[in-house]
């Protein structure tokens, strides 16, 4: 299992606009925003620029100024645009709820955020969700009585909450075409 990273949100960030990272942190910070999303600190979010830059998704030009210290104002590659388009048309995204919390939020965010339509992504996830719990009960009629058939129970439980919830999420951007259909 991968590590979830915010480097993709990131990514999306600075296709919104090139930002230096004090104004990327404000993103992280705030509830309306990815604050109860992500926790992550300054010296996280260097980081991940720092380790964006050294794999070409990202550049940094540093701007000077009369009136602010100098500051490096990053700005997407080519090969940054295309990583942040693969993550947004994500065919099979992951039906784990610490998933769905993090990165489809964070997707569902990006997408917003650029006026991406978020119809099939919303619906991808849906169907994630229930492919998995429907897996899951299947799974839970060869468990016997114990710790282990709770533990299926519990995530079966927190996959229908998914599944109500995600309607919700369904909301179209300002500009989305109502006719999207999966390809």
């Amino acid at each position: 299992m991968t590590v979830l990273t915010p480097d993709t949100t990131l990514l999306g960030l600075l296709a919104f606009r090139p930002q230096h990272g004090y104004e990327l942190l404000e993103y992280f910070k705030t509830a309306d925003t990815l604050g109860e999303v992500w926790n992550l600190s300054t010296s996280q979010l260097y980081a991940v620029l720092k380790r964006l830059e050294s794999g070409g998704l990202i550049e940094g030009t540093l701007r000077t100024s009369d009136h602010a210290p100098n500051r490096t104002e990053y700005t997407l590659t080519a090969a940054g645009k295309t990583a942040l388009e693969a993550w947004l048309a994500e065919p099979n995204p992951s039906a784990s709820i610490r998933r769905v919390r993090v990165e489809f939020l964070s997707r569902l965010f990006i997408a917003r955020l650029l006026n991406y339509p978020t119809i099939l992504m919303v619906a991808r996830q849906k169907r994630a969700c229930e492919q998995q719990r429907q897996e899951l009960a299947v799974y839970l009629e060869t468990l016997a009585p114990g710790v282990g058939r709770l533990a299926v129970e519990l995530v079966i439980g927190q996959l229908a909450a998914v599944l109500d919830w995600i309607d919700r999420c369904e909301m179209v951007p300002k500009d989305e075409d109502d006719n999207e259909t999966e390809p």
